[in-house]
């Protein structure tokens, strides 16, 4: 992995220490030196704005009380901003950071809704910008290997991928015994479903990612299991798609045992695999002979044995925050090409295109839920 001679800056809105997503990408960005945090807009509250500030070493005149400040005065000191507040707030604060002429690196979802994302790309077209939506999972690197070995034709012609993400946070009760709170802007659903933009877009961009298709028409159920019954937390979706191949998503959070069950599995006309986060070196195999194996860093792999992907040795598990680095780092790439051309056509997974696709699908999820029936996308 080649160091560029100055790391790109960044500046983040949103993302505090005591937030999770913020420290994991504020550590995912700055793992292989692609990129320093030289400005921000933390928190609402001061204090917290402050402490992050310090912690991280930002210089008092590059922190901001409120974010419009922010993208006012640093469009000349930084490569690209990093939205990492609510989704429902992404749409004011990436139209402005576009109309400005920022580069824009967003924790997905990327909006709330598909209409939302029909806006941006239309911005982005217009103004010849960069955006990057971060689906962390796609990071890992025997899931990129996956991805390898069906471009490369190991599975044959795909048939079906079945892909879930259960948890448990909506059901479960805390240590005290207590019935759960979460963050009040995780109760209130819209148009799309707050489980759909937090774990489905996941999931949806998984499926794209590995097969390289969006579904054609969808037909799904979504329901409510947990402690909070105005708000879905269970969904079950079917998908068809153009080559004949289908899926099935079920995501939720109202799984009890499930601290985020993530696993996909992938058949073919040759072969199958599955890979599951919980044990995420490793990458099962099957093929049509009968033949089952075990494929992970350390054996013949194409992908997974780059030194990108290798930051300690095999037989010492890769996990997140890693998986978030290479995303930092395939966004280094792709920004530093924007930066020399804006006009050059960036064919990426991680784009607001994709982001907009999934909100269609999530769209389609909600009609079919409400109409009973199989809805076609656009």
């Amino acid at each position: 992995m080649a160091a560029h001679k100055q790391p790109l800056k960044l500046a983040f809105i949103g993302g505090s220490i005591n937030s999770a997503i913020g420290y994991t990408h504020y550590i995912a960005s700055q793992m292989d030196h692609l990129f320093s945090l030289s400005a921000g807009c933390f928190s609402r509250q001061e204090e917290i704005n402050k402490k992050t500030a310090l912690t991280w070493g930002i210089k008092k005149e590059h922190l901001y009380s409120n974010w419009e400040t922010l993208l006012e005065n640093e469009i000349k000191n930084i490569d690209a901003v990093v939205i990492l507040t609510p989704t429902q707030d992404h749409h004011k604060m990436i139209m402005k950071a576009l109309d400005l002429g920022y580069a824009v690196i967003s924790e997905k979802s990327l909006v709330s809704t598909y209409e939302e994302s029909i806006e941006i790309s239309k911005k982005i077209e217009e103004k010849k910008s960069f955006v990057a939506v971060t689906h962390n999972y796609t990071g890992y690197s025997m899931f990129r290997e996956l991805q390898h070995m069906i471009k490369n034709g190991k599975l044959g012609k795909l048939s079906n991928i079945n892909i879930e993400m259960p948890q448990e946070s909506f059901a479960r009760l805390d240590s005290c015994g207590n019935i759960p709170k979460p963050q009040s802007w995780r109760l209130t659903d819209g148009k799309v479903s707050g489980v759909s933009l937090d774990l489905g877009t996941h999931l949806q961009h998984m499926v794209y990612f590995l097969s390289n298709e969006d579904p054609t028409e969808v037909v799904a159920d979504e329901s409510s299991f947990g402690w909070f019954p105005d708000i879905v937390d269970h969904v079950s979706c079917m998908a068809r798609y153009k080559s004949g191949m289908k899926s099935q998503m079920w995501y939720g959070k109202s799984a009890i045992g499930h601290r985020n069950g993530l696993r996909v599995r992938v058949y073919g006309t040759k072969g199958s695999a599955e890979w599951f986060q919980m044990q995420p070196e490793e990458l099962l195999f099957n093929t049509i002979n009968g033949d089952r194996m075990i494929i992970d860093r350390a054996t013949n792999v194409s992908v997974a044995n780059q030194l990108r992907y290798n930051r300690f040795k095999p037989g010492h598990p890769a996990g997140f925050i890693e998986a978030f680095a290479n995303l930092y780092a395939d966004i280094a790439n792709k920004l530093e090409q924007y930066k020399i051309d804006k006009n050059h056509k960036i064919d990426w997974t991680y784009s607001a295109t994709q982001a907009m696709r999934g909100l269609e699908v999530f769209d389609a999820i909600g009609q079919s839920t409400a109409e009973n029936r199989w809805v076609k996308l656009r």
